[in-house]
């Protein structure tokens, strides 16, 4: 098995993009705003990567791309913050304030579902995946997301075998999702049909996020 690569090496966003400007940033770390808990106090320094004082800004990606995969990263978020973490660009993990959310409210688009698939003309969302439990920590604190991810296969001509398949997720050690297969890619994917490989990319316009300790092991399939 391949080691573990270091995606973010805490000083710099070398070896990440964006399509377009955007006010990503290193920092020291973050924490909740006491006077404002819906912002990040964010504070000098190296080890965080965040999407700058506004909270809204392009999503960044990896400059290189990956294909079947390993993750683990930690995030954090304020009060009703969102962001997400597309695997390949193209299959979304939900990051969501979720905290005291009932296990029977759970859906695709609480924090750790796998997001839906979305047809345009009836604006309407299928597939997709609530988590099983809900993990998630308040708002303000570091979670932990870890996932074992299987690529799209295709075979000599083209067609594809397989789709992309989230092996298992877990969210604060706790196991979330197991042997779920997408049927194609989710909404905000950057490719409307399946590919074998892409960037890690980081959601960053809908509100305050911070990532650290971002890392991948690839598979060999």
């Amino acid at each position: 098995m391949s080691d573990w690569i270091e995606l973010f090496n805490g000083r710099s966003l070398d070896g990440w993009t964006a399509r377009g400007e955007h006010a990503w940033r290193v920092a020291g770390g973050v924490r909740l705003d006491e006077d404002d808990p819906q912002r990040l106090l964010i504070e000098p320094g190296a080890g965080v990567m965040v999407n700058g004082d506004a909270g809204r800004t392009q999503d960044l990606h990896t400059t290189a791309e990956h294909g079947s995969c390993e993750l683990s990263l930690e995030f954090c978020v304020p009060e009703g913050s969102n962001s997400g973490v597309y695997l390949l660009g193209q299959y979304e993990i939900q990051v969501l304030d979720s905290w005291g959310t009932p296990d029977s409210e759970l859906k695709f688009g609480t924090n750790g579902g796998i997001y839906a698939r979305w047809i345009e003309e009836t604006r309407t969302a299928y597939d997709g995946a609530a988590p099983g439990v809900n993990a998630s920590r308040p708002p303000g604190e570091w979670q932990t997301l870890e996932v074992r991810f299987h690529a799209p296969r295709f075979d000599a001509e083209g067609q594809r075998i397989a789709g992309a398949r989230f092996e298992w997720v877990t969210l604060n050690d706790a196991v979330i999702h197991t042997d779920f297969e997408c049927t194609g890619p989710t909404r905000g994917a950057w490719n409307e049909q399946d590919i074998p490989s892409g960037p890690l990319r980081l959601q960053g316009d809908h509100g305050p996020v911070a990532y650290r300790n971002l890392r991948m092991r690839p598979l060999s399939g």
